[in-house]
């Protein structure tokens, strides 16, 4: 896992440029009637591919920074209310589910300079469930299969194949 410091303040014209464009998608998406050809065409604009592809999808309420560095792979579907700090990087894999009020954080603050940020990649496995109001914070994979139970805080690795609750999160079960 690459971990990358971040210092906002040096951001360039032309990423802040994107980080505006971004917002303004990201507002337009939660703002168009779902299941119509506008919100699939925002949708593609601001993941930068069909996230309808295989029966995926993406409800409103969507909120976050940095879509660009989101990866999604094909059938994911993450219901309403999603957080999406993606500086440091999220990958969803295909068919992977994610409940409403899920946050899925890649960045954090350095405790000395509150304004440098401490980014690693979030990466959830293929047909993995993060449930509920579930927190998968930075750096963590949760492997493929895995469940994460709802209101769940994420804080180290989840192996492929169980089921992890709590905060932070323990094994719950081992999926036969």
């Amino acid at each position: 896992m690459q971990e990358q410091r971040v210092d906002p303040r040096l951001t360039t014209a032309e990423e802040h440029a994107e980080g505006v464009r971004q917002a303004q998608v990201l507002f337009k998406l939660n703002h168009t009637m779902p299941y119509t050809d506008e919100y699939n065409t925002r949708a593609k604009e601001l993941f930068g591919c069909d996230v309808f592809a295989d029966g995926g999808f993406v409800m409103p309420g969507l909120t976050g920074v940095c879509f660009d560095r989101v990866k999604l792979g094909r059938g994911v579907k993450i219901m309403n209310n999603c957080l999406m700090m993606a500086r440091g990087g999220i990958t969803i894999d295909d068919s992977a589910m994610i409940a409403a009020n899920a946050q899925l954080i890649s960045n954090n603050h350095d405790l000395h300079d509150r304004q440098l940020l401490i980014c690693k990649p979030v990466h959830i496995g293929r047909n993995a469930w993060v449930g509920a109001g579930a927190t998968i914070l930075p750096g963590v994979t949760v492997g493929d299969n895995a469940v994460v139970a709802a209101g769940a805080v994420v804080t180290k690795d989840v192996a492929p194949n169980t089921i992890v609750g709590g905060n932070p999160a323990k094994l719950i079960k081992i999926i036969e």
